[in-house]
């Protein structure tokens, strides 16, 4: 499994830097953006569909390259210190860069669901749903992380209670699985495609996007200053992403497909892996939804990330979008 994870990352990465060298005429007109979590979960899909399309160079700006890190505050230190200060990144993220008096502001948003989260047990397990958790182990990946959250925003809509279900830091999704089969928890959560690869030897409790509604987990963020020098860039890029939204929504055939090559996994595996997200509509085009972004932050503050609600009009800034994205925000 740890092999499986290390295999797709990497040969996600190596793709788009032949895909990089073949596709940039000068490498002087190259540039390369941040997303979290790239090479590991479904969020930067569009981007790898954009780039592999030519949306964005269409839209006015040559993407050749994504950067990525482990996620969080490395993620954002990254973009405030790229040349092209964009990238997406957790809301969390955005949030904890703002209360470090950071100069950031957000752009456009990014993904809308947490459809790609389960959680899984062994076959014979005892735990049949939510609420056979009740005095059970659970392992998260770390605590205060979004597999916490969402695990704490499941029980509550379950109606059971936290403090009944002990919560385990495993350091990692594989690490979790390991304790599973060790049988040192009763569940581990779960991302997808390593949910689908793995589906014939665990059964999902729940997938946390059928239990909760739409919420914004990722936006894009630049800087006020780069926003204010070159917003020609920046519209550019949530352009092209757009259309990479629009291009994976209409053909999820040739998206899986790109996974396919990128991941390394079967047709099936990503066709089915594709196939989910779109149903549950997970990227957004950009367009602002304030009541999907307190969704967040409600689950924020269930982990002690957040006390007091967010003013969204002192970190929002959406001037940048396209006309037809920003006629259908909801801030």
């Amino acid at each position: 499994m740890q092999t499986f994870v290390k295999r797709f990352r990497a040969a996600l990465c190596a793709s788009f830097v032949m895909s990089a060298a073949l596709a940039a005429p000068s490498a002087a007109n190259a540039e390369e953006i941040s997303v979290t979590q790239w090479g590991s979960s479904l969020y930067g899909l569009p981007y790898a569909v954009a780039m592999d399309q030519g949306l964005f160079k269409k839209a006015g700006i040559d993407i050749t390259g994504i950067l990525t890190s482990g996620g969080g505050g490395t993620t954002v230190r990254n973009i405030l210190a790229s040349k092209l200060p964009y990238g997406e990144v957790a809301v969390s993220a955005a949030l904890a860069a703002q209360r470090q008096g950071l100069d950031v502001v957000i752009v456009n948003t990014g993904t809308r669901s947490v459809a790609e989260a389960t959680l899984v047990t062994l076959p014979d397990s005892p735990v049949k749903d939510v609420a056979d958790l009740a005095g059970k182990k659970v392992a998260i990946t770390s605590p205060k992380g979004v597999s916490e959250m969402l695990l704490l925003m499941v029980l509550k809509e379950k109606g059971v209670d936290a403090a009944q279900v002990q919560r385990v830091a495993s350091g990692g999704y594989v690490n979790g699985l390991t304790m599973l089969e060790q049988n040192a928890v009763a569940g581990a959560v779960l991302i997808e495609p390593l949910s689908i690869v793995r589906k014939d030897k665990y059964r999902t409790v729940y997938n946390a996007g059928a239990v909760l509604q739409p919420m914004t987990t990722s936006v894009g963020i630049t800087t006020r200053a780069f926003a204010k020098e070159h917003p020609e860039k920046l519209r550019a890029i949530i352009e092209g992403r757009q259309a990479g939204v629009r291009a994976t929504y209409r053909d999820p055939a040739a998206a899986a497909k790109l996974l396919e090559t990128s991941f390394k996994l079967t047709p099936e595996v990503a066709r089915e892996a594709v196939d989910n997200m779109v149903k549950s509509r997970m990227w957004s085009e950009g367009e602002f939804d304030q009541v999907e972004l307190d969704r967040m932050t409600d689950g924020l503050k269930l982990i002690g990330e957040l006390k007091d609600s967010v003013d969204w009009t002192k970190l929002v800034d959406s001037s940048l979008l396209p006309p037809s994205v920003k006629a259908k925000s909801k801030l």
